[in-house]
């Protein structure tokens, strides 16, 4: 059973959605595409609650979809992982016993200029205990910095409420906690029905630098996806023995300490977790989880980039059970690396301006992909995939452009 939701489809998806003839939600924005003349497979409210309290896998396009399911499914599974995910410091709190020593502390909106800021641990990072796409999300170190976050938290508050539910990014609560050090990577990933993780993509998430919290850039590729793909489907195992999901897809993100001495060649000579120090590469790296996002992968089309990359949809492999056989998928791609990048729109993104998405991509070697938004709509102008090579200084140029390319330059004012 699928959900699709607002704010975007992407084409791949409902190419698949046709192809498939996969049940999907009757609702607004499945009516539109059938309406544009996308031959979907319709189901109405009763049928799909039916389905998915039958034990039908459920996978969600859109977090937007969170607040139908919990008006429709009882599944006891299915709820409490949701809320564990979606509730940050609920997360933290149930995951504690795998990341000791982070700080993380509950606090209402309202209550936040309160804090004895000084009591605080530094660097640390204040968000919204339900939130998507780094909205709200502010890297701390000092009283000024403490006060900016305070500041454009109260400033955006209501533009997030124009944007998304409060399923999706809620106010009336934040969690202020330990600044986590590290590589950071987003995983797409589902539970089985023993409640194992199979991983369907590992992005490395890079930063522009440390006060940076953006999507910019992600990217993946086969030195990437041998070296961490088995750690963190062994991480996840043991995260979801708290949890309890059962045919359950996720899109997490986590920081991992130490991560600079594992390489694919590890993991060719077999290394796991119990044998990193006889493969020489010290001690285990740490991993501490970021967020959880609960029956969905990668957002606002972003798990395509495994099609585009690797040639499978994560969601049909999710939806079939299947795992991916990484040195089928990953054969002559060695010296690639996939790369996407959320290039958001400011949230005082004026009327009348659009985003000249061909003039920023031009430079770039490759492009797979480019999604273009109404930035009052998503809060994004664009996303972009492409191809870069591994090594040399085109690829590395690539990337440093998807990173840190001022976007102003390409906002154009509509006549």
């Amino acid at each position: 059973m699928i959900i699709v939701d607002e704010p975007f489809v992407a084409p791949e998806f409902a190419d698949y959605l046709e192809e498939t003839q996969h049940p999907v939600l009757a609702n607004a924005m499945a009516r539109r595409l059938a309406a544009d003349g996308r031959r979907i497979n319709l189901v109405d409210d009763t049928a799909c609650a039916r389905a998915v309290e039958a034990g039908e896998r459920l996978y969600t396009a859109s977090e937007n979809a969170l607040s139908w399911v919990s008006e429709h499914v009882e599944r006891a599974s299915m709820r409490r992982a949701i809320s564990v995910f979606k509730d940050k410091a609920l997360m933290r709190e149930l995951l504690a016993p795998l990341c000791p020593g982070v700080f993380y502390q509950r606090v209402a909106a309202d209550d936040l200029r309160a804090l004895d800021f000084d009591a605080l641990p530094k660097p640390l990072v204040v968000k919204p205990s339900v939130g998507f796409c780094s909205a709200g999300v502010h890297v701390v170190e000092d009283r000024a910095g403490w006060e900016a976050a305070l500041a454009a938290i109260e400033r955006d508050a209501s533009t997030w409420n124009e944007w998304y539910p409060e399923s999706v990014i809620g106010n009336a609560e934040f969690v202020v906690e330990s600044y986590v050090g590290g590589q950071e990577f987003a995983i797409d990933a589902f539970y089985d029905e023993e409640g194992r993780a199979h991983v369907l993509n590992v992005l490395q998430h890079d930063f522009a630098g440390p006060d940076d919290t953006s999507d910019r850039l992600y990217y993946t590729g086969a030195s990437i996806v041998r070296a961490w793909a088995p750690r963190f489907e062994e991480w996840l195992t043991r995260a979801n023995e708290l949890v309890g999901a059962r045919a359950f897809p996720v899109h997490v993100e986590v920081r991992v300490e130490d991560a600079e001495g594992v390489g694919a060649a590890e993991q060719d000579a077999g290394a796991n977790a119990e044998g990193a120090d006889a493969a020489g590469a010290g001690a285990e790296p740490r991993i501490t989880p970021i967020e959880f996002n609960p029956l969905r992968f990668a957002g606002l089309c972003g798990t395509e980039l495994a099609y585009f990359a690797y040639g499978f949809h994560t969601y049909d492999y999710y939806l079939r059970d299947v795992a991916p056989d990484w040195d089928v998928l990953l054969a002559g791609k060695e010296d690639k690396l996939y790369c996407m990048g959320l290039l958001a729109a400011p949230a005082d993104t004026p009327e009348g301006v659009r985003f000249d998405a061909a003039r920023f991509t031009e430079p770039l070697a490759r492009v797979l992909q480019c999604y273009e938004f109404d930035p009052h709509a998503v809060g994004s102008y664009a996303f972009v995939f492409c191809e870069t090579d591994e090594e040399g200084a085109q690829g590395a140029a690539d990337r440093e452009r998807l990173l840190k390319e001022p976007l102003e330059g390409y906002v154009v004012t509509e006549r």
